[in-house]
């Protein structure tokens, strides 16, 4: 039996290959063997985008692995991000990568981001009984786990590796098939971004930074530009979104201009906390990235969380992934919710999760009770559905729907107008 191990690591951005060769670094994936890292530009249009190894300071993070493959080459003509495997497809498929990728009959263990992807779930599909290690890339990982995760690679995961965004937060990911939460230490992120760092120019001296939404308007772009020059800052620079379609920002230079602010658009999809290393920005702004909170609690700089409120009111389904970053972004500079994060955090995995998380049912209802909570973060309606404070009492549940109740109401309003 053959026993040589590869591990591939699947980062679909330079920022996700930061935080994987901080995990190396850190050494919290232990062993010996091959490291592969497995590129997958999942951008709408990868061909629009700078190649990986363009990136600056790609180079440094290239020496940390055997080598380094496209998934997009790969699976031609199919997108990363639309794209899985057939189950009767799965054995050809491994063979096809095998040989491929010069694996023989390793053993294979696999490095992910999100898991409820497409390329990581495919990956996981393909190598099958293959031991997974997941590092969580972001605030929205605190959360539940994301849609309906096959228990065959839920159960599979031995470990979810994170930053500690947060302090005193533990992410739930794929909690609920058992995989422990592991931190990142600060140091060993800093240290591979600070090698990045010497690759990057000292262009943030002084000026604020926008960070960029993977979003498809120059909208909420425009609102931070507008908070930043609202705080006295006449330069500043954009970093878009590696996914981005609006890279170019057309629309975000003309409103520059307008406010009478130096406006510089990096085009290079150059992982942010890079340039926090590499020149302390004067403020930065976004709405609820990773980049924010590793600002604020990695690197001590002052931030300004522009526009979750507008959005969250929005969000639907009520059980949207990004619910629980842009509470947390909310709720993190709010003194009387930061005072129990974890009572909030369980409040919410149960409200998008009750099947997934029914234990912390009465975490939630405490949570609740307690009244320190916006009544966005948690509508009447889905309360009610869920039997929880701050709902409509069951008794009263029917009155809506009563004809009585409604023209009572009407009655009511009429004498207060009168």
């Amino acid at each position: 039996m053959n026993s040589a191990r590869t591990r591939i690591y699947c980062a679909t951005s330079p920022s996700a290959v930061v935080l994987m060769a901080a995990a190396v670094e850190a050494g919290l994936v232990p062993g010996t063997g091959r490291r592969m890292l497995l590129v997958c530009d999942d951008a709408p249009v990868p061909e629009a985008a700078p190649p990986w190894d363009e990136v600056p300071g790609f180079a440094r993070l290239r020496a940390r692995f055997d080598a380094v493959l496209s998934w997009n080459e790969a699976i031609r003509p199919f997108h990363p991000a639309a794209w899985t495997p057939r189950a009767e497809d799965v054995p050809l498929l491994e063979r096809h990568l095998r040989r491929l990728w010069r694996l023989g009959d390793d053993r294979v263990e696999l490095v992910l981001g999100a898991p409820d992807t497409p390329p990581a779930q495919a990956l996981a599909r393909v190598f099958t009984g293959a031991p997974l290690h997941v590092c969580a890339g972001g605030p929205a990982d605190y959360g539940p786990t994301r849609g309906k995760l096959d228990p065959l690679i839920g159960t599979r995961v031995r470990q979810v590796m994170h930053l500690d965004l947060i302090p005193g937060l533990s992410p739930l990911l794929l909690r609920e098939f058992g995989a422990p939460a592991r931190v990142i230490p600060v140091g060993a992120f800093r240290a591979v971004t600070g090698e990045i760092a010497s690759a990057v120019t000292g262009i943030l001296e002084g000026a604020a930074l926008v960070v960029g939404e993977r979003c498809s308007t120059e909208a909420p772009h425009a609102e931070m530009v507008r908070t930043a020059a609202g705080r006295g800052h006449h330069r500043v620079v954009f970093a878009p979104h590696p996914a981005s379609p609006s890279r170019h920002a057309a629309e975000l230079r003309v409103e520059a201009e307008r406010l009478g602010v130096d406006l510089t658009v990096l085009d290079t999809p150059v992982p942010v906390e890079a340039l926090y290393e590499a020149s302390r920005p004067a403020l930065v702004v976004g709405r609820s990235s990773a980049a924010l909170f590793t600002a604020s609690a990695l690197y001590g700089l002052p931030v300004a969380r522009v526009g979750a409120e507008r959005l969250l009111n929005g969000l639907t389904p009520y059980h949207h992934p990004q619910r629980v970053a842009l509470v947390l972004a909310e709720a993190v500079r709010d003194a009387a919710a930061a005072d129990d994060l974890p009572g909030l955090l369980s409040a919410l995995a149960f409200t998008m999760r009750p099947q997934v998380h029914p234990s912390l049912r009465a975490d939630a209802q405490r949570y609740l009770m307690a009244g320190a909570w916006d009544r966005r973060w948690f509508p009447r309606g889905r309360l009610t559905a869920l039997g929880l404070p701050g709902g409509v009492p069951r008794q009263l549940a029917s009155l809506p729907r009563s004809r009585v109740a409604r023209r009572a109401a009407r009655l009511v309003r009429r004498a207060v107008r009168g």
